[in-house]
């Protein structure tokens, strides 16, 4: 237990609001004079050095009503920084750390990322290993633990058996094959094919372009061998193909894990997106007997468990997982970032620096 005396701290800080439903642009606001929050028993106060952005903080912030999301709200949930009050918890002053705040504790608390003081529950923060920096740690926590709840979770991933990661240049995707890979399993992936290259290097034992030919079509035409014990779609598909065609190439008994349905927001409203979501509830729920999919289908929704924290951490230190940073930008040019990551083009996690001395 800490009994370092707290450093002198400033009464404000800077953090950006979201203090309307609506796109970054229109949601978004950022405060210069905001308190520095005060604590509560078996709280921390971190200065956030980086944070990465994620697809659920924009799409919360696009479609949560106020009375939900509770705004005004600072937005995003991973960082990483250094302890400056340990609030007499297992931490210390000084400390480096990574940080996770859920949608759940950011809808109670209205804390956030994108800050640069934070405080939350010291079991929402781990160690930072020391051979990774704060840029490249900070995206671990949200990608990292849906990715690990999915196969280990859900799908009880074991040595020898098959995965396939659809989606596995996303940052969802790249800790699916990380930890698939370190577990002994064997990895067939999809992106596009300027892809390939990170998905190879994270592990992966065998690509496929998605951009050639519709990815059910191609794995019915050349079914693996052995068949799938485990498709993770990370890319939450709401056309329900890959899932209506898998007889063909996962095993009966195999699991469907998909971190969505997310449909595109631009459509949510329009027949195309109701209808390719409702075709999906059509083939989850149609039993094997009546022309149904064999496999289980099943949706990961991220619970932070800090002992998943601590073996993906574990699995960083040991070189077993690194997150790619698709690209970096500085606190005052979050809408940038926000613009980066709503293309779905990025490769890996897009992080805001918030400490300029990094």
């Amino acid at each position: 237990m800490s009994t370092d005396p707290v450093p002198k701290l400033p009464e404000t800080h800077r953090a950006w609001r979201s203090v309307k439903r609506g796109k970054p642009y229109e949601s978004l606001v950022f405060q210069t004079d905001l308190p520095v929050p005060p604590l509560s028993l078996g709280e921390v106060l971190v200065k956030v050095q980086a944070a990465a952005l994620n697809p659920v903080g924009w799409k919360v912030m696009s479609v949560a009503p106020d009375i939900l999301a509770r705004r005004p709200i600072t937005p995003e949930h991973d960082f990483a920084g250094v302890v400056v009050d340990a609030n007499g918890t297992e931490f210390s002053a000084g400390d480096e750390v990574i940080g996770f705040i859920p949608v759940p504790l950011q809808l109670k608390t209205g804390q956030g990322a994108l800050t640069e003081y934070a405080k939350l529950p010291a079991t929402h923060l781990i160690l930072k290993p020391s051979n990774v920096s704060a840029i490249e740690a900070c995206g671990l926590p949200l990608a990292g633990e849906t990715a690990f709840q999915a196969l280990i979770g859900i799908g009880k991933l074991q040595a020898g058996q098959c995965v396939f990661v659809n989606g596995g240049s996303s940052a969802v995707g790249m800790n699916a094959i990380y930890i698939a890979k370190a577990l002994g399993a064997k990895v067939v992936t999809s992106a596009s094919s300027r892809n390939e290259e990170i998905c190879r290097n994270a592990g992966a034992d065998e690509f496929l372009d998605y951009t050639n030919k519709p990815l059910h079509e191609h794995l019915v035409e050349n079914p693996p061998s052995p068949k799938f014990d485990i498709i993770f779609d990370a890319v939450a598909l709401v056309d329900p193909a890959l899932y209506k065609h898998s007889n063909a190439y996962m095993k009966p008994r195999g699991i469907f894990i998909s971190t969505g349905p997310w449909p595109d927001l631009k459509s949510w409203g329009g027949s195309a997106g109701v209808s390719k979501f409702l075709s999906l509830t059509c083939e989850v729920l149609r039993p094997s007997f009546l022309g149904g999919v064999n496999a289980k289908w099943s949706m990961v929704s991220v619970t932070h468990k800090p002992q998943d924290l601590a073996k993906l951490r574990d699995l960083m230190a040991e070189g077993k997982l690194k997150l790619t940073v698709d690209s970096v930008y500085g606190f005052e040019d979050v809408l940038s970032a926000y613009e980066r990551i709503m293309t779905s083009r990025a490769t890996g996690k897009v992080v805001v620096k918030i400490d300029g001395s990094l």
